[in-house]
């Protein structure tokens, strides 16, 4: 019913050690089986909502993709994009880096922050949260750039500009230089130029634009489909341009689902007593009681929402493992007291807090397999 990530071997939060072990990182190895002897070179390429079941699924819209080898790996929990990224740029696992979701608890307030913009979100004061929750503090062990960087490998993140200071960047993709890309054509040609620098070089390259479109359009409309054969014609182009002793590694974040039925947390009283703050996502909620008041809620969201989500306590989404073999008591504290997540087509909307999303009709963050499992497509030159 439920895919969970495979931590410790098969997950994103394991690929870029791997890639470090496999470039002669000391102290970093290959433990998800890469294969890469005699590489000094790799770019490892994310397109952003590039799930494994859909590219199986579109696989004529993609014939470069998909004249490649396929393994899968796992997303992290949940299946968002500010979990995952914090788990492929740290190498380590939610419980360990902090980001525990879409929209995220952090210490002192009493708003959630979404990590992809750092800020607070919902109505209140206006608060510069970069200045009071520094990202280099919020997540201060060092990235697998910085790791990378401090052994010699010239490193390169290319991405849109946007992401050049980020929070987000800052917190958990920091290292190395960064490269604004401004088009398809420009990212393959900032990857080439990239991979060519130094003895040793490691680039991350960023794309976006296919889950922008799954989002908006839906990941099963005829725009998802043309914008996966956009993916692949970067790709192509990037293959095209491959240095004979690198490595091309294409994967992603999370898949995505076509929502079917909604229900509006806001509009439903069972689903709002007793909750002082909602955070997550529409696939993947964390829900924070009142003192006191876990059990009740607990009962109240299980009854309500019945077989088409699995609804648990804090406590045991831990003991399942969910956000690594092991949580940080600080991050603990940032994870729901209650967590509901959509195991068929739904949502867990919130129309008057949260207009734009909830009429999207394209979501993730839960544990099916169509959300949890990503492509990791390896070409050498």
């Amino acid at each position: 019913m439920v895919t969970t990530p495979r931590y410790g071997g098969d997950s994103l939060s394991d690929l870029l050690p791997s890639v470090l072990g496999a470039l002669g990182v000391p102290g970093e190895s290959d433990t998800v089986g890469l294969g890469l002897s005699g590489v000094r070179r790799v770019c490892v390429l994310l397109v952003d909502g590039l799930g494994a079941r859909q590219l199986a699924a579109h696989a004529s819209a993609a014939p470069t993709l998909s004249s490649l080898t396929e393994r899968v790996v796992t997303a992290t929990f949940p299946s968002t994009t500010a979990t995952s990224l914090a788990s492929l740029g740290t190498g380590r696992t939610p419980g360990e880096h902090g980001i525990v979701g879409y929209l995220t608890a952090v210490p002192g307030f009493d708003r959630p922050m979404n990590p992809l913009h750092w800020r607070l979100h919902g109505q209140g004061p206006r608060v510069d949260l970069l200045a009071e929750l520094v990202p280099e503090q919020f997540q201060p062990r060092d990235t697998v750039f910085e790791r990378a960087a401090a052994d010699g490998v010239s490193v390169t993140r290319i991405a849109p500009s946007y992401q050049r200071e980020s929070g987000l960047t800052r917190a958990v993709l920091r290292g190395g230089d960064f490269s604004a890309s401004v088009s398809a054509g420009d990212l393959v040609a900032e990857t080439s130029r990239a991979l060519r620098r130094g003895q040793r070089s490691l680039v991350y390259s960023y794309w976006s634009e296919l889950d922008l479109t799954g989002h908006v359009r839906g990941p099963d409309s005829d725009a998802w489909r043309h914008e996966l054969t956009q993916v692949d014609t970067i790709v192509a182009g990037i293959l095209g341009e491959l240095p004979f002793d690198a490595a091309l590694i294409v994967t992603a974040d999370h898949g995505m689902v076509q929502i079917g039925t909604r229900v509006d947390i806001d509009a439903t009283p069972a689903l709002t007593a007793d909750v002082r703050m909602i955070c997550g996502e529409p696939r993947a909620r964390h829900v924070f009681a009142d003192a006191g008041a876990a059990a009740t809620v607990l009962d109240a969201w299980r009854e309500t929402l019945g077989p088409d989500h699995l609804v648990v306590g804090r406590d045991d989404a831990v003991s399942r493992g969910w956000f690594g073999p092991s949580v940080r008591p600080d991050v603990a504290a940032c994870i729901g007291d209650v967590l509901a997540l959509a195991l068929g087509d739904g949502a867990l909307i919130r129309r008057g807090a949260e207009p734009n999303q909830s009429a999207l009709p394209g979501h993730h963050g839960s544990l099916t397999d169509v959300e949890m499992t990503v492509p990791l497509l390896v070409a050498r030159g």
